[in-house]
């Protein structure tokens, strides 16, 4: 029912907007004498902060200089490759699947196309999936983690930025407990909640304070007709949205007025910035309503993976047996959503990894975004992700990375995963007896 009236809010609001539209041009047509008074200036601002304030806003463009192409897709998710094929070392980047969509870390990307091949999950808006899709909780979550190291290794790294951190060290984990021969090289853990008991945040408490159900109650909507994904039960993006502004609300107003006043004063720029900003902070997905209360109560409540007893498909996820990828955790001092300590967690439960292959970073100063994204991301975090990948890079012969790159660029998902599987089952054979190998043949 609350979907069916934000839709119908959204609907009855369109004469408004339309009309607040033909007012800021109005007041802004400059063979109007009336457009240069600071009133008119102040009634266009007021139309535009309305307009903004009631729209819907679209998925946005990554819009970075470098050409697109999807190589893997699913569902649920699709992996976009920035760039032609290249012999530069593989990265792919998880990107949160929590609210907003992967252009969010557009930033992120644009640090590292001159250095490395990046790839993206950009995960699917639940509302546009249809139920002939079928289900998708954390388990389905983690069997496309794996299906994606699969895609694109063997020489992968991985960065999981926030929320995919728990899954991704999770297919990590399930890869290493079976000897996975295609199990990234390297994973940076960027401000993910390994462990909430760790410097509990306004985010971690309120799933300690609620039970499942009380989220199952309150969170949980049907997509309403006519969206694609009519009938599927999801967690809304405009409540995730709600909850977002919430924590932080007085800058979020400031920043508004700031906005109102830099546009009655007639200073573009800072209007311009204000409005690239939040054209993608108020661009918000749903998730589908299975995945989130999984992930509430395995990863909030449970605490199930820093004690343990985390299951994937009936089998238990153990940190202990990760001891041939590398692992990087960085967090940030003023970071609001993830603590200090909750990341950093996942080093100590991979007990069985060499020193050498871990590495931590704290930023000082940093909040959640400024991990990930923005000038001392760019500055001081990029180059150590960059250097700890290097330094955890096996070589492979030119002729193989460069026609996985090939194939990976040209979709071709199920051949380039045959022929790096062959290569490196040829080689483990070859060096450590045919025992682990034969079982991917």
């Amino acid at each position: 029912m609350l979907y069916l009236m934000r839709d119908a809010c959204d609907l009855m609001l369109t004469p408004a907007r339309m009309a607040a539209g033909v007012a800021k041009t109005a007041c802004q047509n400059p063979f109007s004498p009336l457009a240069y008074t600071p009133s008119s200036r102040a009634v266009a601002a007021s139309c535009e902060l309305f307009e903004r304030g009631t729209r819907r806003y679209a998925k946005p463009a990554f819009d970075l200089p470098a050409s697109e192409h999807v190589v893997w897709e699913r569902p649920f998710c699709r992996v976009i490759a920035f760039g032609a094929p290249s012999a530069k070392p593989k990265m792919l980047i998880v990107a949160p699947m929590s609210g907003h969509y992967a252009t969010l870390l557009r930033g992120t990307v644009a640090a590292f196309l001159d250095t490395h091949q990046v790839f993206i999950t950009d995960w699917a808006d639940a509302k546009q999936v249809p139920l002939s899709a079928g289900r998708f909780d954390l388990d389905d979550y983690i069997d496309y983690c794996i299906a994606m190291f699969e895609a694109l290794g063997p020489d992968l790294h991985v960065m999981a930025v926030c929320q995919p951190s728990v899954p991704v060290l999770a297919a990590i984990a399930r890869m290493e407990a079976e000897d996975h021969p295609l199990v990234p090289q390297s994973a940076v853990l960027i401000g993910g909640p390994i462990d909430t008991r760790h410097s509990p945040t306004a985010v971690n408490k309120l799933p300690q304070e609620r039970s499942i159900d009380w989220f199952r109650q309150n969170c949980i909507h049907a997509v309403p007709w006519p969206h694609a994904g009519y009938g599927r039960n999801v967690y809304p993006g405009f409540l995730q949205l709600a909850g977002f502004i919430s924590m932080n609300l007085n800058r979020h107003q400031t920043a508004h007025w700031d906005m109102f006043n830099h546009l009655v004063q007639g200073d573009g720029d800072s209007a311009a910035k204000h409005r690239e900003f939040y054209d993608e902070y108020l661009a918000v997905m749903d998730l589908t309503g299975e995945f989130y209360l999984k992930t509430i109560e395995t990863v909030f409540i449970n605490h199930a993976m820093p004690r343990g007893v985390m299951r994937h498909r009936e089998a238990l996820v153990e940190l202990g047996a990760i001891r041939r990828c590398a692992l990087m955790a960085i967090e940030g001092e003023k970071d609001d959503i993830t603590g200090v300590g909750q990341t950093r967690a996942a080093l100590d439960l991979a007990a069985n990894l060499s020193a050498e292959k871990k590495a931590y970073h704290l930023q000082i100063g940093a909040g959640h975004y400024g991990i990930f994204n923005g000038s001392r991301f760019r500055a001081e975090i990029a180059p150590k992700i960059a250097a700890f990948m290097q330094d955890n890079t096996a070589t492979l012969p030119a002729e193989l990375t460069l026609g996985l790159a090939n194939m990976a660029t040209s979709g071709s998902d199920a051949l380039a995963e045959q022929f790096v599987a062959a290569a490196l089952i040829t080689d483990r054979a070859q060096s450590q007896g045919s025992a682990s190998a034969e079982r991917y043949l």
